[in-house]
This record gives C-alpha cells, structure tokens and sequence, in this order.
C-alpha cells in the first residue's frame, strides 16, 4: 500500500510519516517546497502545488489522507484557497486516480457552521464544503473532525463525539495521527464520519 500525504509538512503530517513508516509504508509526502526534513523521517517526498493540481503526483499512490491547512496566521482567501478549493481539487483528482480511500481531516463545527464559532465560521463553511464534495464523490472515504488540537502526548485513549463541554473538545494531534493510521489499515472506517475528542475507549473499540 502506498499513501500520499497531502499536508506531510505540517504537525498531524510529521507525526503520521514514522507511524507509516513503523507499519513498513513509505508514504509519500506532498510538500510545497523541499528541505523540510521528512526523507529523515522515511517519505519519498514529492513537490506539487495544491492550487495548481496533483494528478502526477498520485500515480502509483493507492490511499490519500489531506491534512493540509491554510493555518492561522494567513487569512480567509488562503483558507478559501487551501482547506476548500485544494481540497476539491484533491479529491477530484484522487477520483481520476482510482484512490481506494481518501482520509480528510476536517474540524470540529464543519458538521453545522451556522451554530459554530463565528470568528472562525469562514474555515468550517470551507471545511464543510469540501467534506461534502468528498461524501459525494463515490471516493471511498473516512472523514476525521477533530476538537482543538494540542501538542500533549498521545494517549491512544479516543472518543468519537465531542464532549458537550467547549474546553473539553480537545484531541493531541498525535492522536489524531494514531487515528488516521488506523483508518489506512481498516476497511470498517469507510464512509465514516468521526467527531473526535480525547476520551476513555481505545482507538479500535471507538471507531468500531
């Protein structure tokens, strides 16, 4: 099986490669420009540009998991750009490809923008649109929405519903990895819509 990571330079992306990597993968990760240390951690890596399209880049890949984000610090059109439009282009180019599964990471509010947190609404209206383009597709597809995301240690402890509880909608994004590799290796998760928050169950009894 191989696996192209679109987002492989960012923080859930870094944490999923050696995860990969340790169940004898060589993903191969998307990055945008190189010298981002992730041959080290064993990805073939591959330049592409989201924005322009990545179809040469998905030959020979069976699996793909999007975790790129526009992040933080940019505005709404890279939101706009990033987390909606390349996530369109994606998928559609991953339906060109025959891809097997396509594993989105999405957000916590994506499933109702209009009763989420308005300072962010534009980014899970983006969220929800893509994430609807994937479920109507025909990809087979798993969808992951995590709460907000710390840099604590995995727990391998899993909930799939969000506490009703704002601050305790939080997930370490080294969970959140451990997640998306099991998706890869079970074909129960297809076509599955995971709200995500730390909980008490492991990752196997939670998305089963």
């Amino acid at each position: 099986m191989r696996t192209l990571i679109i987002g492989a330079a960012g923080q859930i992306g870094r944490l999923l490669v050696p995860i990969l990597v340790e169940a004898g993968q060589r993903p191969r990760a998307l990055v945008r420009r190189p010298g981002q240390g992730l041959e080290a951690l064993g990805a073939d890596v591959v330049q592409g540009d989201l924005e322009v399209g990545i179809d040469q880049v998905l030959r020979g890949c069976d699996k793909v998991v999007f975790t790129a984000g526009s992040g933080g610090h940019t505005g709404a059109d890279k939101t706009v750009l990033v987390d909606l439009w390349g996530a369109m282009k994606a998928i559609d180019a991953a339906k060109r490809a025959g891809i097997e599964q396509f594993v989105m990471v999405s957000s916590r509010g994506a499933e109702d923008p209009d009763n989420g947190p308005s300072a962010i609404k534009h980014y899970t209206v983006c969220k929800k649109v893509a994430d609807d383009h994937l479920m109507r597709s025909g990809l087979p597809y798993t969808i992951l929405r995590p709460g907000r995301l710390t840099n604590d240690p995995a727990t391998l402890r899993v909930r799939v519903s969000l506490p009703d509880v704002a601050s305790e909608q939080w997930i370490p994004r080294a969970d959140v990895a451990r997640v998306i590799a099991h998706c890869l290796a079970h074909d129960y998760t297809l076509g599955r819509v995971y709200p995500l928050a730390h909980g008490e169950q492991s990752i196997d009894e939670a998305l089963r």
